[in-house]
């Protein structure tokens, strides 16, 4: 077993990319069940594309780590996902007049990118705090939104 920071075993990799499907799908579900454009499958691709990105951007290049003119910069990728998924989500939002709609679905989609990237990099821990409130904001708060 190779214990460098730059290795990672096949069960963990296994496991990142199926906890990123399992959260990008719980906030997805919520999005299909307010029938909204992107929902569970949309949500799950997102998360689980943005988690193997960054997989592949920390783990991917190992056999590099050993040559002295190569510098390991694992947030690269990650940045390029961070600004590459607002063209997705631009396409989910609509005007028709001085009504604008699909706003949260684009946002949801842009967190959901969010997650999958600290599920791709171990930061388990915030992915599912941030999960949690993604699903706060989406349903508590739009209920709360009805009400007032």
């Amino acid at each position: 077993m190779n214990d460098s920071v730059w290795y990672i075993s096949h069960g963990e990799l296994i496991l990142r990319m199926m906890v990123s499907a399992l959260l990008g799908g719980v906030i997805g579900m919520e999005r299909e069940w307010n029938h909204h454009a992107a929902g569970l499958r949309t949500h799950i691709l997102v998360c689980l594309g943005s988690a193997t990105i960054m997989l592949l951007s920390i783990y991917g290049f190992a056999g590099y780590t050993s040559e002295a003119s190569v510098r390991m910069d694992p947030a690269r990728l990650a940045a390029q996902v961070v600004s590459g998924i607002g063209f997705l989500g631009a396409g989910a939002i609509m005007r028709n007049g001085n009504i604008v709609k699909g706003l949260t679905t684009a946002a949801s989609v842009w967190v959901v990118a969010g997650i999958g990237l600290c599920v791709g990099a171990g930061f388990l821990p915030g992915a599912f705090f941030c999960t949690f409130l993604v699903l706060v904001s989406l349903y508590l708060l739009n209920k709360w939104e009805k009400v007032w």
